[in-house]
């Protein structure tokens, strides 16, 4: 059984869309629809009430647009809405959380996860219990890093500033670094992580700054690799895969600035989505 239909992505803003890079290298032949509901952007710092009632109007979009599975390309719907979106729509719908503590908890060496992700999904504690879950004796040191996603958001992804900010995201779980880069105050031996899990899809567009702040030694792991492998396996199980050497369509909808959108989105896929759509969706004012 084959299924042509296309396969429903949503986020806050662009951030998702490392996921869906990930999910077109692992399975070229699917059909996408990609929500970036940059207008209300970042859901990090929103109450969990609005983070529901958004993420319920992604889907809904979605969803009228025919999709055969939803991923929720945004760590914080997936803390904290995935129960209410699941029991919404009979549709497979798969979140980020759980494929990246996996990943996590298989990474650790030391038993010792840092977690950086926004407000709100480290106060669902949403990660913590995932990666208990898979492994009981792992630690896990969740931080919140509010200032990333604005950053992101806004394109700026390189530059002593972008530096500044990512060194002082990570100074709880690291230590602090002096001018020269050296940990001026390093954490005790038995705090120290060996494995930061990037807890918002936002964050692997900072990767390169990232490696620099933590230095050798500390895996960087997010969850859309793990998220891509889940959404195959999911696939094939229910018969939805599209049909090998399929001509696969992709769609582009944001929320917000379209021409911004379309930036990131060139950064990160070249000319593969040249238009970005605009809409207004129901009941998420």
């Amino acid at each position: 059984m084959v299924d042509a239909r296309p396969i429903g992505f949503f986020d806050s803003g662009v951030g998702g869309l490392t996921v869906l890079r990930e999910v077109l290298r692992r399975l070229p032949d699917e059909s996408t629809v990609y929500l970036g509901d940059n207008l209300r952007t970042p859901y990090g710092r929103r109450s969990d009430d609005e983070v529901r009632r958004f993420s319920l109007a992604c889907v809904d979009e979605l969803a009228a647009r025919e999709v055969k599975a939803i991923v929720v390309a945004c760590n914080t719907s997936s803390a904290v809405a995935l129960p209410q979106m699941r029991a919404r729509y009979d549709l497979p719908i798969v979140g980020v959380v759980r494929p990246g503590a996996t990943a996590a908890a298989l990474a650790t060496r030391c038993r010792r996860v840092g977690v950086i992700a926004t407000p709100a999904t480290v106060r669902s504690r949403a990660y913590f219990h995932a990666i208990k879950d898979e492994n009981p004796f792992v630690e896990v040191y969740e931080h919140a890093t509010p200032a990333l996603v604005p950053l992101v958001e806004a394109g700026r992804l390189e530059g002593p500033e972008v530096e500044a900010a990512v060194r002082a995201a990570l100074a709880p779980l690291l230590g602090e670094r002096g001018a020269d880069g050296e940990f001026v105050f390093p954490l005790p031996e038995h705090e120290r992580i060996d494995t930061l899990l990037l807890g918002c899809t936002h964050y692997p567009l900072l990767v390169p700054v990232l490696e620099r702040s933590v230095g050798d030694g500390i895996a960087i792991i997010d969850s859309a690799s793990a998220t891509a492998s889940v959404l195959a396996g999911l696939l094939e199980v229910n018969g939805l895969a599209a049909s090998p050497g399929a001509v696969a369509r992709h769609l582009q909808l944001t929320t917000g600035d379209a021409a911004a959108f379309c930036r990131t989105a060139e950064r990160l896929f070249g000319n593969l989505f040249p238009t970005v759509e605009r809409v207004v969706l129901r009941g998420a004012a």
